[in-house]
């Protein structure tokens, strides 16, 4: 006799669940596996100042915030839109706002409201979660998991794989995946941090006041590329959401020359003429310069000090007006995986086939962040990860019914 073999979905993170959602309401019978006492921990993270769902730009604009990924990473958006993810997130009961930015958050801005009601769904759907359940590999067909009962083997119908990146460790993305694909002949680009702050040499002085202070509004530079946003000063350097979408740049100029200089705008608002009319206001005696700075000028008194760091203040007005338009900040490095907030590299796309099944090992689907792509903050990366997730998920299931969805079992 017959029986069915279920989908195993190892990784119980944005992609994952996505996944699993995806295959049960196929028809599917679904098992989600994660090592983790608990699932979407990163979610959670990801929720703890406001969870950014998504981005309300036009489409062409957002699938551009996927750089030299774009027309691989296209597809995903056309199979889970930004319109798909607001409606999927309102049908679990969680109303959705835009901000002023323009990101798209739950009204109730945390995560844990939004992943409960997922969870259940899921449970609705007949979708087993196993957590505790750490997969190791394979052995010939069958997926092998270390879990507190000891070794266990699963047959599957198909596979997809979730398992993340290798960004906040103690939230369960390892990267122990690596060497299993690369066994198995999948390519994987080395896992490197994203969305990830810079090292700046700052003094001592601007440590112990502004550490933690924040520049807003701000453009960033660097190269070809200006981003409008917040720039927060750190003890290391500076981080923040223009900092991250300015990021890859930022890492591959670091790794290739060892250094990299960031542009920053402190009076984006004003033109240089503007603001230089402005310094040259009548200063009264009583005033410093760093007040003349902040009432003429209009500088936060982070920004002040941004402009003290590099040298002395320059007493032509002209010179001190390009000054303050074009702050040069030398960064020396780059925050480790253990303090980004998403990692670049993963199983490259020529391992994949378009259905992001894995051309080595047929019946084997990958989504998220262990896939060779990258975005910054803002809505891009949880947007792409639950699309991939459900490109995956459907493939799978397209799998599972071609090959009949069972195996000979006694």
């Amino acid at each position: 006799m017959s029986t069915p073999d279920p989908v195993h979905v190892v990784g119980a993170g944005p992609a994952g669940l996505m996944a699993a959602e995806t295959l049960a309401r196929g028809g599917a019978q679904v098992v989600v596996h994660d090592r983790m006492p608990s699932v979407g921990r990163k979610f959670l993270m990801a929720g703890r100042g406001g969870l950014n769902l998504t981005h309300s730009e036009p489409a062409e604009a957002f699938v551009g915030r996927y750089g030299d990924r774009r027309p691989l990473i296209a597809p995903w958006l056309e199979a889970f839109s930004q319109a798909d993810l607001v409606a999927w997130a309102e049908g679990l009961g969680q109303p959705t706002f835009v901000g002023s930015s323009g990101r798209v958050f739950p009204k109730a801005m945390k995560a844990s409201p939004l992943l409960r009601a997922w969870l259940a769904r899921l449970a609705d759907l007949g979708v087993a979660v196993r957590t505790r359940s750490r997969w190791i590999g394979w052995d010939g067909d069958d997926l092998m998991f270390e879990t507190a009962d000891g070794e266990r083997r699963e047959r599957a119908a198909a596979t997809v794989l979730a398992l993340g990146g290798a960004s906040w460790l103690r939230l369960g993305s390892d990267g122990a995946w690596v060497p299993w694909l690369e066994a198995e002949g999948a390519q994987v680009e080395p896992l490197v941090p994203a969305n990830a702050g810079f090292d700046v040499a700052w003094s001592a002085v601007l440590v112990e006041r502004f550490a933690g202070a924040v520049l807003k509004p701000a453009v960033l530079t660097f190269g070809d590329h200006s981003v409008r946003g917040e720039l927060v000063v750190t003890r290391y350097g500076v981080e923040g959401g223009a900092v991250y979408a300015l990021s890859s740049a930022l890492r591959e100029a670091i790794a290739r020359d060892g250094t990299a200089v960031l542009t920053v705008d402190l009076r984006p608002d004003l033109s240089e003429a503007a603001l230089a009319e402005r310094l040259a206001r009548p200063r009264k005696a009583k005033d410093s310069l760093t007040n003349h700075l902040r009432k003429a000028g209009g500088l936060s008194p982070v920004a002040v000090a941004m402009l003290r760091e590099i040298g002395e203040v320059p007493a032509n007005l002209e010179k001190l007006a390009k000054r303050i338009k074009a702050i040069r900040l030398k960064l020396t490095g780059m925050q480790g995986l253990e303090r980004a907030i998403s990692s670049a590299g993963g199983v490259r796309f020529e391992s994949l086939d378009p259905s992001l099944m894995l051309r080595s090992r047929p019946g084997v689907f990958v989504a998220g962040e262990m896939i060779d792509w990258e975005a910054p903050t803002g809505g891009y990366l949880l947007q792409a990860s639950l699309a991939s997730g459900v490109v995956a998920g459907r493939a799978a299931l397209e799998w599972r019914v071609s090959r009949g969805g069972a195996r000979e079992g006694a």
